[in-house]
């Protein structure tokens, strides 16, 4: 599924001029989007079928996740179990056809009208669809590496479009160096601070706070149950990098409104200016907003899939206690003071490794090609599905994956 992901990314779609892309990218206008074109692989550059990616999926999944806390019927469907789950999805999966055919008018009206050879309406409409049907498409795949292969297939789809940026960063540094524009120095402290953030990500994606839980001894009959110790593993970042591609996709959405005004319009000029990491007012306003985002959703995932009342409730039900608190509420609001503590360390660890690439593209004045974000992701996805290759393999006696 993922060589079709990279193979479809190299499909260009049909009656665009591909020189004047690669000029209007090599414009002064790059800041606007080059995160688009480093989250799609490169796709976004070339013009190819997959352009979009899958970020209208995760803009719609969102939106619907943001309503179902708002809309009680929504809420309801959420607690229906696995039937409740699928019609949550149906509901995501129109969204993500209107957000994909929102942003494909966009950029064909917009941005990129002058990059369509024919200026007719057949021309515009199958640049629209083909657009449009690849966001759908990569959905679809998404869902079938989920249902029948390993770990999230969208975090999946996201993470080989990253990592098919990797080469070529690397490679654009080697040449920077070689010709002078980089010190060999410097580069040598961006690989080092690289290989520092990286060691940051998995320490904060494996940390974990052991709260010890006793289980009172029960007679059942002539049985003697419970009695023994053991420990709830509430993890540092419960959330993932989720918060993160949240947050990447909010923050895309003034650019993708960009995409319908002309380049020189005040609107363009603005968003530019203040909502991107390419000008000097702006890297700091999109790191503000950057930061507060991904706070705010990290609490609100974790919120998602961890209740501590329901919890507290169960180890009461089964005669379990943490030493030291009663159980019931006072379980409950120990189980969240605990897990707010952890939890704003995680947030704050995920926000500075996200935009610390950025300010120190800034300060330093040469462009780091792998944010971030991107490292984040890349990361966060690799740790969890070699989590899912061992549990696959275990459930099947073997040896583990990497043993």
């Amino acid at each position: 599924m993922l060589i079709v992901y990279r193979l479809g990314a190299n499909i260009p779609i049909p009656f665009i001029n591909a020189d004047y892309i690669k000029d209007l990218f090599n414009s002064d206008s790059n800041g606007l989007l080059g995160m688009f074109d480093l989250m799609s692989g490169g796709a976004f550059k070339r013009m190819t079928i997959f352009a979009l990616n899958i970020y209208p999926y995760v803009t719609a999944s969102i939106i619907i996740q943001l309503l179902t806390i708002a809309i009680p019927r929504l809420e309801a469907l959420s607690r229906e179990g696995e039937e409740g789950r699928k019609k949550l999805a149906q509901f995501t999966r129109y969204g993500t056809v209107i957000f994909a055919l929102i942003q494909a008018i966009g950029i064909s009206v917009g941005l990129f009208n002058q990059a369509i050879i024919e200026q007719t309406f057949g021309a515009k409409a199958i640049v629209i669809i083909t657009m449009t049907a690849g966001t759908a498409f990569l959905m679809w795949l998404g869902e079938q590496i989920t249902e029948n292969g390993i770990g999230n297939g969208i975090s999946l789809i996201i993470f080989i479009g990253i990592i098919a940026q990797l080469p070529m960063a690397l490679l654009d540094m080697g040449q920077s160096v070689i010709s002078g524009n980089l010190n060999p120095l410097q580069a040598a402290l961006f690989l080092v601070l690289a290989l520092g953030v990286i060691a940051g990500i998995v320490a904060i994606q494996d940390g974990s706070r052991k709260i010890p839980v006793q289980y009172a001894k029960r007679v059942v009959g002539r049985k003697m149950y419970g009695g023994q110790s053991t420990h709830i593993p509430l993890k540092v970042l419960m959330a993932g990098v989720i918060p993160v591609i949240f947050s990447t996709s909010l923050l895309a959405f003034p650019q993708t409104l960009a995409f319908f005004f002309d380049q020189q319009s005040g609107f363009t000029m603005f968003v530019q200016k203040w909502l991107t990491q390419s000008s000097t007012p702006g890297i700091y306003v999109y790191s503000t907003i950057n930061v507060l985002l991904i706070i705010f959703f990290t609490y609100f995932y974790t919120a998602i899939q961890f209740n501590p009342v329901d919890y507290a409730n169960n180890l009461k039900q089964y005669g379990g206690f943490i030493p030291g608190v009663r159980p019931g509420k006072p379980t409950a609001d120990y189980l969240n003071r605990v897990l707010s503590r952890i939890t704003i360390v995680g947030a704050l660890s995920l926000a500075v490794i996200s935009n610390l690439p950025a300010v120190l593209t800034t300060l330093a004045g040469y462009p780091i090609g792998f944010g971030g974000t991107g490292l984040l992701i890349v990361v966060g996805v690799a740790l969890e599905t070699v989590k899912q290759v061992e549990s696959q393999m275990l459930t099947r006696h073997y040896k583990g994956f990497l043993n």
